[in-house]
């Protein structure tokens, strides 16, 4: 689907790309959004300029998006979409107000972050016999990292040997928006990850990436999803078994032990305490837990 209002839009693109740096996966996102939104307006309002676009013009068509079934969160990020645009227009002057101040988001029923327990990772690190293999090596290593850090997929696949530092007892990962941070980690990862790559196998020369395939190859996401999932499956009975819930056990772990909610929110690279606030809901459902069972009135 082609973007009309092609100057406002594609400068818009560029500086998502070029000042923000979001990533490829989030420009086609905002594209995809824009795209839907003017196709319409050109559909039922006959391509009004930029400028004519109002308040009630976005509504009509966050009106026909519930009609058609779309989940209120697919809606609140093309409204986010359309904020974000609008605002750069007001930035570089083509408009003078932005038509969605009274534009209001539908309300999402907030859902708890899936995590594994506690016990079942110990189970899963302890007592499952992962293969003797240097895939088998690869997969336990990359589950401790996920678990260990709250890495990101993309994250974890992408980290390169250089972001290691091993006298820091370190990682600098590169998240979201190319926005470093930097996750401490324990004596016997680190020296696990050293023998780790101190073995690669030789067809590896040249590949900067921490973790490779037994072809001396970057792992791939979909390789990676499936191994977590089956690991997972060992140790626990979540419909979800994925690397993202392993980032939600990370952190719902810290938070069950005391954790400060900034100190998490680095530790995630989130850009919002907002989107850490979550893992409080979690360590209070930890906290009636222990009351029920442990407060004779309860």
């Amino acid at each position: 689907m082609s973007l009309p209002q092609e100057p406002s839009c594609q400068s818009f693109l560029d500086y998502l790309k070029f000042e923000k740096r979001y990533s490829q996966h989030t420009i086609v996102s905002y594209e995809n959004d824009l795209a839907q939104f003017f196709a319409y307006l050109a559909s039922q309002f006959d391509s009004p300029a930029i400028e004519e676009i109002s308040a009630l013009l976005i509504r009509s068509w966050l009106a026909e998006l519930k009609e058609e079934g779309i989940s209120s969160k697919t809606i609140n990020r093309k409204i986010s979409t359309l904020k974000s645009f609008f605002k750069y227009q007001l930035k570089t002057g083509v408009l003078k107000e932005t038509p969605m101040t009274t534009v209001t988001a539908p309300r999402i029923s907030k859902r708890l972050p899936v995590f594994v327990e506690e016990k079942d990772m110990s189970t899963l690190f302890e007592h499952v016999e992962f293969a003797d293999t240097w895939k088998g090596r690869t997969d336990k290593l990359v589950i401790r990292l996920f678990y260990a850090t709250g890495m990101r997929l993309s994250e974890l696949i992408h980290l390169k040997e250089s972001q290691l530092d091993v006298s820091n007892g370190q990682v600098k990962v590169l998240g979201k928006g190319n926005k470093e941070r930097i996750i401490p980690l324990s004596a016997d990862l680190v020296e696990d990850l050293l023998v780790y790559i101190k073995e690669k196998p030789v067809k590896a020369a040249g590949t900067p990436n921490l973790f490779i395939t037994e072809k001396g190859k970057a792992l791939q996401p979909r390789a990676v999803y499936a191994s977590v999932k089956e690991m997972l499956a060992l140790v626990t009975t979540l419909q979800k078994k994925s690397p993202h819930i392993l980032r939600h056990s990370f952190a719902t772990h810290l938070m069950n032990h005391g954790a400060d909610l900034n100190a998490v929110k680095e530790l995630l690279g989130h850009s919002s305490l907002a989107a850490t606030q979550i893992y409080t809901h979690n360590s209070i459902e930890k906290l009636k837990e222990v009351f029920n069972k442990a407060h004779p009135k309860a």
